[in-house]
């Protein structure tokens, strides 16, 4: 019987290895330990989306190209095609979780004009939002202005951008297109709201 037991043992011991390598395996969120959260673009469009959408005004819009003369225009919010604009700010998010860890984050406080100031900087050349800058004021928290600056290596050249939104006064965005060949093609687009 001795003898025997040393085998059921044995056999045991790797009925119990073979269950426990037959279970499935839970796949692990890489982003679990980190905590905290970027800044949301898309939430905050969507906040001033549904703040404003139903107080019509009248937007000037400005367009420059190169060194060219700056054309203006006049248009209203409601007959404002903002599906343009808001791609161009939503292509910037960095709140989704596989952002974390990414970015270096600082804040600072600007005591000549009360702001408080948060600043998210790329650790890679390769993401496409560089540098976002959110600007609140101190003393009501809201939102002053958000800079925002993009890169993206293109087919034979870079595509950068700089936007900015000051919320209810001037929508911003600046397109560098450089190709390696060829001229540059830099551009400003510019919405000041007339309220």
């Amino acid at each position: 019987m001795k003898k025997y037991s040393k085998y059921i043992g044995l056999a045991a011991l790797l009925l119990v290895l073979v269950i426990s390598s037959c279970k499935s395996k839970k796949k692990e969120d890489p982003y679990a330990n980190l905590e905290g959260h970027y800044f949301s673009i898309n939430q905050y469009a969507l906040d001033q989306w549904n703040t404003f959408a139903h107080s019509p005004f009248t937007i000037v819009k400005t367009v420059k190209v190169n060194k060219g003369k700056t054309d203006s225009s006049y248009t209203n919010s409601d007959s404002l095609d903002w599906s343009p604009i808001f791609k161009v700010f939503a292509e910037t998010d960095i709140s989704d979780r596989k952002y974390l860890g990414k970015y270096k984050f600082s804040q600072f406080d600007d005591n000549q004009d009360g702001t408080h100031n948060f600043f998210y900087e790329a650790l890679e050349e390769d993401l496409f939002t560089q540098k976002l800058l959110i600007t609140i004021d101190a003393y009501n928290s809201r939102v002053k202005g958000i800079y925002i600056e993009t890169s993206k290596k293109i087919s034979l050249g870079e595509y950068t951008q700089k936007l900015y939104y000051k919320p209810m006064k001037t929508i911003q965005v600046q397109t560098d297109n450089r190709p390696f060949v060829g001229d540059n093609k830099f551009t400003i687009v510019q919405y000041d709201f007339m309220l």
